[in-house]
């Protein structure tokens, strides 16, 4: 079962289980996220024309957090495992400092309480510094906020006027997150990057922490001087 203000566990008459999002906690999240977005969105394009460096990749990680526990009776599992696709782009504008944003998605659903499919979604909006510490090789730090989006499936679709007609229910968590990354050019602009990402979720209590870090390497392309 799923202890949270915005989702609940019923019953229905078949006797199977699922998730009624509150549309009024929803409604809230999702105006916070776009607004988020948008600054980053408008805030990316007035970048990008004083841009001396765009970076774009793509990779795969994995999640790892902490181990799921029994509270009053009730199990809460761990967010982490299975693989992540990811990607992420960047402006790079003077002294190496710039903005970034990303993506990463728990590739297959998997299963909440052993019955319930679920996926997590994970983004951010970060400010990057990404310092050449050798002639092929660039660090990069980043820090920012970015949200957490669970979404649960259903056997049957839930329509609105605003997202249409979708076969799952969402739960979002507002989120920080911190990491870095090594690219290391091996051909020309192309690079190959190791990063790790720590975030740490705020009410996230379909789970059994707060925390997460995801860790994985990317393959990038870096446009304009570097």
């Amino acid at each position: 079962m799923i202890r949270n203000r915005s989702v609940l566990h019923k019953s229905n008459s078949a006797g199977r289980s699922h998730i009624q999002v509150s549309s009024n906690s929803l409604e809230k999240n999702l105006k916070k996220l776009t607004l988020i977005a948008l600054l980053f969105v408008f805030a990316l394009l007035e970048s990008t024309a004083h841009a001396q460096q765009i970076d774009a990749a793509f990779g795969v990680s994995t999640l790892t957090s902490g181990s799921g526990k029994t509270t009053n009776g009730v199990f809460f599992p761990s967010v982490g495992g299975g693989a992540y696709p990811m990607f992420s782009a960047d402006v790079l504008l003077t002294h190496h400092l710039g903005i970034e944003g990303d993506v990463s998605w728990r590739a297959s659903q998997n299963l909440y309480g052993g019955y319930q499919p679920y996926r997590p979604i994970f983004y951010s909006f970060n400010a990057i510094w990404a310092p050449k510490i050798a002639t092929h090789i660039t660090a990069e730090l980043l820090a920012g906020i970015g949200g957490e989006n669970l979404r649960f499936y259903t056997p049957y679709l839930s329509c609105s006027y605003v997202t249409g007609c979708t076969n799952y229910v969402t739960s979002n968590h507002f989120m920080g997150d911190f990491g870095g990354g090594i690219r290391a050019y091996v051909w020309r602009s192309a690079f190959i990057r190791p990063e790790v990402r720590l975030f740490l979720i705020n009410n996230n209590v379909e789970f059994s922490s707060s925390y997460a870090v995801r860790y994985g390497v990317s393959l990038g392309y870096s446009f304009g001087g570097r």
